[in-house]
């Protein structure tokens, strides 16, 4: 069969035209139109094929490299999205034991709590530091009620003064416009002390001048001590709301953390008188890891609140010591009508008084 295969191969004829050349196949004519096209445009790498079989294979060996490349993109993005979900998951289990952490606490809290106030459960107690605490409850609010009285005073000697300097311009003012009240009089004024002589002149006496130039040494008077009433309510308030109140914070924190103490201890307590099996002695290892741990916070937090009610104590002491007899001397000064010990009380401390219209904002702010 092979050689009557090769035998009519040798003997096929080649189809000639009328030129002599040899007329060319329709194979040969296509794979040459698909050379040409190649060299012309040059291949689309995007729709390569990859071909199983030779040239001319059926197309059911045919891989389209772009199905390749959606693949492996999809595999990245669902592996990106599997990692997002993963992080995702995590954060939510963390906040879930969390949330499941403080509610346990909580209900053990007011456990401890309602337990306290009907008398069923014990308290741990410190009586000498629970006294301190009450004592500077109790002299916060006597502070503040010096406060608030030292703030309304304050407004009130501010209208005075007010009144006095506007009662001062208007005085002023009538002074240059009723010269019917300036009253004429008889004064000795003595011209020679070597010869003791007396000579009687004529003098005038405004009236409404006279007033004015009080009301304006009264309104100078009362606005130095006003500074000085400002510089003691201002010590005062540092003194209740930002010093008392930090202490006040950290004995809260101390509250808090004694009844956490006391939440697991019962909660101990109460495990200790249960059975001894397995599961409750893992429970009680439990419970006693979370009793030293808030054993430890609140032996901290007692220690803390006890420096600073030290320390609260002393820095009271210094302030009231020097607020105190700022006030008295400036008070006694300027109804004793002494400007100069008036004067000098503010120097003394340290107190520089603002010129008229320093708060007020410049012509420049303004605009």
């Amino acid at each position: 069969m092979t050689d009557s295969i090769m035998s009519k191969a040798a003997t096929m004829e080649i189809p000639i035209n009328s030129n002599g050349d040899t007329g060319t196949l329709p194979e040969d004519d296509s794979l040459e139109q698909d050379l040409q096209q190649v060299m012309v445009s040059g291949p689309n790498l995007n729709e390569t094929s990859i071909v199983s079989g030779g040239y001319g294979g059926t197309a059911e060996g045919i891989i389209p490299t772009s199905s390749i490349k959606g693949s492996s993109m999809q595999h990245s993005s669902s592996s990106s999205s599997m990692a997002g979900e993963e992080a995702t998951r995590g954060v939510a289990v963390e906040k879930l034991e969390s949330v499941k952490k403080w509610s346990l606490n909580t209900y053990k809290c007011t456990k401890q709590m309602i337990s306290e106030r009907f008398g069923r459960g014990s308290r741990t107690v410190d009586l000498e530091l629970e006294a301190q605490i009450e004592v500077l409850r109790d002299t916060k609010r006597k502070y503040e009620t010096v406060l608030r009285l030292a703030r309304a005073l304050t407004t009130h000697f501010y209208n005075m003064v007010q009144t006095q300097h506007a009662l001062g311009d208007t005085f002023a003012d009538l002074s240059q416009k009723s010269p019917e009240l300036r009253v004429k009089f008889y004064s000795c004024v003595r011209t020679c002390s070597a010869h003791a002589c007396d000579t009687s002149v004529w003098c005038s006496q405004d009236e409404f001048g006279y007033n004015a130039e009080t009301q304006k040494l009264l309104c100078k008077n009362g606005e130095t001590l006003l500074g000085a009433i400002n510089f003691f309510v201002s010590s005062i308030n540092t003194l209740v709301n930002k010093t008392m109140e930090d202490s006040l914070m950290t004995i809260k924190m101390y509250e808090s953390a004694r009844l956490e103490f006391d939440a697991y201890r019962s909660d101990l307590e109460e495990l200790g008188l249960g059975p001894r099996d397995a599961v409750a002695i893992a429970r009680i290892e439990a419970a006693q890891a979370q009793y030293q741990i808030h054993k430890d916070k609140y032996e901290r937090l007692r220690s803390d609140v006890t420096i600073k009610l030290k320390f609260l104590e002393e820095n009271k002491v210094k302030v009231m010591h020097k607020q105190l007899l700022l006030f008295h001397n400036a008070i006694s000064a300027y109804f004793a009508g002494n400007q100069q010990q008036l004067e000098q009380t503010l120097q003394q401390f340290s107190i520089k008084l603002k010129p008229p219209g320093a708060d007020k904002p410049s012509w420049l702010e303004e605009q």
